[in-house]
């Protein structure tokens, strides 16, 4: 029962401990992306053995754990946005290049001989006719 009463007693400070804390409302894109290049850093570090790699990664480590158990959520928050937009503007075909592949495990894509609008057809239909949206041009594609 002693046991018992211990181990609720850590866990019920604990709570305390993180309540108000940003790690409290889970990992955000920037920590997913320290977190990222901490592992890579560590794996490069293994094939490499430089001392600049190890103060690297220790300095993001300190700063994604800084991040996490930190009070100030909305200064946290803003730097997370900020980070999203740098990311949408650095890499703006990174989503549509997703969306790309997930859509073609499904779907196949066609332009229209007349127009050149680009009309998703589902996968398995056999050959059918197609009717494009616009311009009502009409043509036969396999599914």
């Amino acid at each position: 029962m002693n046991f018992r009463n211990t181990l609720y007693n850590l866990r019920n400070n604990f709570i305390r401990a993180m309540q108000g804390r940003y790690i409290m409302y889970g990992f955000d894109s920037l920590s997913r992306f320290l977190f990222t290049g901490i592992v890579i850093l560590m794996f490069a570090n293994f094939i490499i053995r430089s001392s600049i790699v190890d103060v690297l990664e220790l300095i993001l480590f300190l700063y994604a754990y800084f991040r996490l158990f930190s009070k100030n959520i909305s200064k946290r928050y803003r730097e997370n946005e900020l980070f999203v937009s740098y990311k949408q503007r650095l890499l703006p075909g990174i989503d549509k290049s997703k969306r790309q592949i997930s859509q073609a495990m499904h779907y196949h894509i066609y332009k229209c001989p007349d127009c050149g609008q680009k009309i998703r057809i589902p996968r398995g239909k056999g050959k059918i006719m197609v009717r494009c949206p616009r311009c009502r041009h009409e043509f036969r594609k396999f599914s």
